[in-house]
């Protein structure tokens, strides 16, 4: 099975191509790109990188300061939107694509149906975002199908909490954040009873940092007292459902699901084997940031692949930016033994700072050693965001959140790197810089590697730090070193993290001799990465020496012993 390389891109600003927008600028002024724009062309494009699966955020309706078809789209109210543009994560109809995005309004839906035949013509998969945890604040859905009722139409407002209720209420309280919302000129906004707003807080009195433009959902527990409530079965477990199966009925792949483990593992038990039950191929990405939890999201909860955020992203972040030692990256597959391949790896995401930013490496041509360790450690998927791999390094101020080293989901934007790779749609890279052109083809070499090479898309893992920690020709703070293998490919990784070139001495334990049978004497191999030919030589115990410039790696094929089976299978087969 292949590995799963994913793109996740941002379609209100992936495609967008007005080259001036400026802060906090409307619809009208900077404009959106459209679902139509994902071409042939662009999928083409993305699938020649190395993509196998494409993830589009901020496509289902969210609260916007933006009305639509001349009002009939209503826009929200602006106090409790985020940006002009609003967030993805702000859904207020789960049924609808979002307006900004269509080039014919009216036939949105239509058209999200058709980036869906593309994307598989293409041979991609295509992923959307669930949001589990929260809706906007004012929710209403005009496009759902006949007999579903919108979340908390049917609530008791009187009670903070009832089994029955889509939503918790603090009652006798209006909404009050202890922050000024009110933008001049507009109508207030007046919630009574307050609602609890998404990040947790039951109360109405939510902070600035809080996520006061999202409202909780009530799964069955009680805050109050820590009780539980799922027999018989809550509404918001059934709506929920339903809407699942909704978008999985209009053929998407899978969910990245959004903030799994603020939503009662009892839910995900219950409703994850349900849709597979119709759809055994659709996958469920999960969003945590805990490790202790892992293994019951998987197990119990029966997702497929989860986050490694606060395990090896954190850790590669503190290698670069806090001098950690690269010896921690051993405890990283050590602390999710037995699931890695479970784990999902990435270097940016729509959360997390640009690799590129001032905050992160402050250069895109650092990441080799950083791509080349995330991508390629386990057999577990491996996600890239639109423009990582142009080196985009998110120093606009968009608007919402200011210059904060990461790209807007809150705006309506347009980067100029993206723009000038995108090149109304030709997609052909003819407007980029000799740099960026380097780094996109960086890019496609790593991620068609992973499946290129059975020994990373399918092979076990033997690290080869625990025997280097004390070798002197090997920084165990500033190098990496680790081995992939099948029954007929092996390769060695030698990793420089260091901003110095170095002579790199790797030793190879008897033991690791043995798992991947490697055949020892002289060797010549060429470096997958650089094509650079090597001639070295291989033995027990001993230190083969390679030389791995700064922010560089290797990856070396090694020889192995042939099994009498594959003998025999070569010479029936004329090799």
């Amino acid at each position: 099975m292949d590995k799963l390389i994913i793109y996740q891109a941002f379609p209100r600003v992936f495609t967008n191509t007005v080259t001036d927008p400026v802060l906090n600028g409307t619809f009208e002024r900077n404009g959106s790109g459209k679902l139509n724009d994902i071409s042939p062309c662009l999928l083409k494009s993305l699938k020649e990188l190395g993509v196998n699966c494409l993830w589009l955020t901020g496509i289902i309706e969210m609260a916007t300061k933006t009305a639509f078809n001349d009002g009939r789209i209503p826009a929200d109210n602006p106090n409790v939107v985020k940006g002009e543009a609003g967030s993805p994560y702000a859904i207020k109809d789960y049924y609808d694509i979002a307006p900004a995005i269509a080039s014919n309004i009216e036939k949105r839906m239509e058209e999200f149906e058709a980036v869906v035949k593309r994307t598989h013509e293409a041979g991609l998969k295509l992923i959307i975002d669930f949001v589990p945890n929260h809706t906007a604040r004012v929710y209403h859905s005009d496009a759902a199908p006949n007999g579903i009722k919108d979340f908390g139409q049917d609530d008791d407002y009187s009670k903070f909490f009832s089994p029955s209720n889509n939503y918790y209420y603090i009652t006798n309280q209006q909404f009050a954040p202890c922050f000024d919302i009110a933008e001049p000129g507009t109508e207030p906004y007046v919630e009574f009873p307050a609602k609890a707003t998404g990040n947790d807080c039951y109360n109405a009195f939510c902070g600035v940092n809080d996520w006061y433009e999202t409202v909780k959902l009530n799964y069955g527990f009680d805050p109050g007292d820590w009780s539980t409530h799922y027999d018989p079965i809550p509404d918001t477990w059934l709506k929920m459902l339903h809407i699942l199966r909704f978008w999985a009925s209009k053929g998407v792949d899978g969910f990245r699901c959004d903030m799994v483990f603020m939503v009662p593992r009892e839910f995900w038990h219950w409703a994850i084997p349900q849709v597979k039950a119709d759809y055994p191929d659709i996958i469920f990405i999960g969003e945590i940031y805990d490790v202790d939890s892992y293994r019951p999201f998987l197990e119990y909860c029966h997702f497929d692949y989860l986050y490694d955020k606060v395990n090896l992203y954190d850790t590669l972040k503190g290698i670069e930016c806090n001098h950690w030692s690269t010896a921690q990256l051993s405890s990283c597959w050590q602390r999710i033994d037995g699931i890695g391949d479970s784990m999902l790896n990435f270097l940016e995401n729509h959360d997390e700072v640009r690799f590129a930013s001032k905050e992160f490496a402050d250069d895109p041509a650092k990441v080799i050693p950083y791509l080349v360790t995330s991508a390629m450690i386990s057999r577990g998927p491996f996600m890239i965001y639109y423009g990582q791999e142009l080196g985009e390094m998110a120093h606009d101020n968009e608007g919402f959140a200011g210059d904060n080293n990461r790209s807007t989901i809150f705006d309506y934007w347009s980067y100029d790197t993206i723009r000038r790779w995108y090149n109304n749609g030709k997609c052909d890279n003819s407007l980029l810089t000799p740099q960026e052109k380097w780094l996109r083809g960086l890019y496609s070499k790593v991620l068609n590697l992973c499946n290129q090479s059975k020994a990373i898309s399918e092979g076990s893992f033997f690290d080869l730090m625990y025997v280097n920690l004390r070798n002197p020709k090997f920084n165990p703070h500033r190098n990496f070193a680790f081995l992939r293998y099948t029954e007929d490919e092996i390769l060695l990784f030698v990793i420089n993290f260091s901003n110095e070139s170095a002579k790199i001495g790797v030793e190879i334990p008897d033991l690791a001799f043995h798992m991947a049978n490697i055949k020892e004497g002289i060797t010549h191999a060429s470096d997958l990465l650089w094509n650079n030919d090597y001639t070295f030589e291989l033995k027990r115990d001993g230190v083969t020496t390679f030389e791995v410039g700064s922010y560089n790696a290797l990856i070396v094929p090694l020889p192995r012993f042939q099994s009498k089976a594959s003998s025999t299978k070569n010479a029936h087969s004329g090799k």
